[in-house]
């Protein structure tokens, strides 16, 4: 998103912020919010919060450029602050008699973090997917941290980024994270009909067996 701190002291057009800007700007932010949390799920455009704010479209645009600054700005205390329960747990050594039991714990944590914050996720996905840089570099620059702590379960080190558990927690990751987009993508449903419908540990029982499985062969190797 550029520079974050100039981007909190100034805004676009280089004006400092004053206690009515930062209000300005975290009304911007709040309604950008509301509308994720809809259940309606109206649409995600720069014009729906500047309605929601009354604001005007070039009131806004001193503040964000565009909706991927805008959803960047969303998205950085969801990572500094939602993620850091399944850090956390990812951090601490699990020792191999409870392995099992470790990572099924740090799956439904995961899958909590995005169950909370599922339609920001699911949006900076499918923008990344589209062909949008910055939310791409978002998603591989947020899952970095994730697996080098997996690569330190393993017993590799994570500065290591052509080892062997480097390779494996990297497709672990992968692995982890598409199964928890497809548990919390609600439309799935809808489109392939009710008898496609499980519950989420249907799902996440054997992506904790698989990332039990692919410590336990780094370890071993």
């Amino acid at each position: 998103m550029g520079n974050s701190a100039a981007a909190l002291s100034h805004n676009l057009v280089g004006q400092r912020l004053g206690p009515k800007g930062r209000n300005t700007r975290a009304r911007i932010l709040s309604a950008m919010t509301e509308l994720l949390a809809d259940k309606e799920e109206p649409a995600i455009t720069l014009s729906a919060v500047a309605r929601e704010t009354g604001l005007g479209m070039t009131s806004l645009y001193n503040y964000f450029g565009d909706l991927t600054e805008l959803l960047l700005a969303v998205l950085k205390p969801v990572m500094e602050d939602d993620a850091q329960a399944h850090i956390d747990l990812l951090s601490n050594y699990w020792p191999d008699d409870d392995l099992d039991d470790c990572c099924t714990a740090f799956i439904t944590v995961y899958h909590a973090f995005w169950s909370k914050n599922e339609r920001l996720l699911h949006l900076r996905n499918t923008m990344a997917d589209s062909g949008d840089k910055r939310m791409l570099m978002h998603r591989v620059t947020t899952a970095q941290p994730l697996i080098g702590l997996l690569v330190r379960q393993m017993g590799g080190e994570p500065d290591a980024s052509t080892s062997p558990q480097a390779a494996m927690a990297t497709v672990v990751m992968t692995g982890v994270e598409r199964t928890t987009t497809v548990t919390t993508d609600r439309h799935l449903t809808g489109l392939l009909g009710e008898s496609f419908r499980r519950e989420s540990s249907h799902y996440l029982r054997p992506a904790a067996r698989l990332m039990a499985l692919g410590i336990r062969d780094m370890r071993g190797s």
